[in-house]
């Protein structure tokens, strides 16, 4: 699916694909989508997982297709015969049954509010943010944790650490913009493992880069972030936006950039490659991105003194 987002960088906007399942309005990133087909023949897996309706080969290529009625806890509905959209994150093609398209809109991440209590009150909620079109909101899925609640082998491979070698990084302080807050929480768990004691966590780009501007005002900026690592995807500001205010700030633009985001592909990577950051990592490699960081704060380091 070709969109003109795509092109433009740093622009803390995105396109959003709104969709139906049951009576309620859900939305997705365009980044994410590959495909939108007509409803085809899918074959059951025994065994498989409840919220796996089965698998279909378009073009040769087996793809599993999840329903969303049943993920989001509404009952199927016979009369609906519904349509997929194909995405790819993670490095993992999927495919997501739901009832009905609705459009695309263009809009800015600074009109997506984080979900508060009544929409998901713990780690299990599936809503990464809300929307308010027109008349209606639209609540935007957190894709990856649905994928990785049916495989959690899909999620993030902190097994990686098992190995790592504990080291005192406390003098290396890393800002950390991750809105989910169960991947924000095994991020930290590791960067730990590593030694790297010294966090500054916020759950979306723009507090990120409120902190970064009040560092920068009191002189302090350099010797109080070390790294930072951002997500792309994120309510307020997203994290090509954090990057390119980063890389355009005169004082700030030596220190490192790692988007660790489930978005990777050629196509996101020369728009993060353009923004100047110094590392982009897909989301399940916790182990490349604690590797990153180790080289990317050595050379920071060792330039300052």
């Amino acid at each position: 699916m070709d969109t003109n987002i795509l092109l433009e960088s740093g622009t803390n906007e995105l396109e959003i694909l709104e969709f139906k399942v049951a009576d309620n309005y859900y939305g997705i990133n365009v980044a994410k989508i590959r495909e939108i087909l007509t409803y085809q023949h899918v074959t059951p897996v025994p065994n498989a997982h409840p919220f796996v309706e089965g698998i279909f080969m378009p073009r040769d290529t087996m793809i599993s297709v999840i329903n969303l009625r049943r993920c989001l806890g509404y009952e199927d509905d016979p009369n609906i015969v519904g349509l997929f959209f194909i995405t790819n994150f993670n490095n993992l093609n999927t495919a997501f049954h739901v009832d009905e398209v609705l459009g695309i809109h263009r809009v800015s991440w600074e009109d997506i509010n984080t979900p508060d209590g009544t929409i998901q009150s713990d780690d299990n909620g599936v809503s990464t943010g809300v929307l308010k079109l027109e008349d209606r909101l639209v609540v935007i899925l957190d894709f990856e944790k649905i994928v990785s609640g049916i495989n959690p082998e899909t999620g993030l491979k902190v097994s990686d650490m098992d190995g790592y070698e504990q080291r005192d990084r406390s003098k290396s302080p890393i800002v950390l913009a991750e809105d989910s807050a169960l991947l924000s929480k095994l991020i930290v768990e590791c960067l730990k493992k590593a030694g790297y004691t010294n966090l500054i966590i916020n759950d979306n780009g723009q507090k990120a880069w409120d902190y970064l501007v009040e560092r920068n005002e009191n002189g302090t900026v350099l010797q109080d972030v070390h790294c930072i690592i951002t997500d792309i995807e994120m309510p307020q500001m997203d994290g090509h936006r954090l990057t390119k205010l980063v890389k355009s700030n005169d004082t700030m633009k030596n220190i490192p950039v790692i988007i660790f985001s489930s978005l990777i592909n050629e196509e996101i990577r020369r728009k993060g490659e353009s923004l100047g950051a110094d590392a982009q990592l897909t989301k399940p490699e916790i182990g490349k991105l604690v590797a990153a960081v180790d080289e990317l704060v050595d050379k920071y380091e060792h330039s300052r003194k």
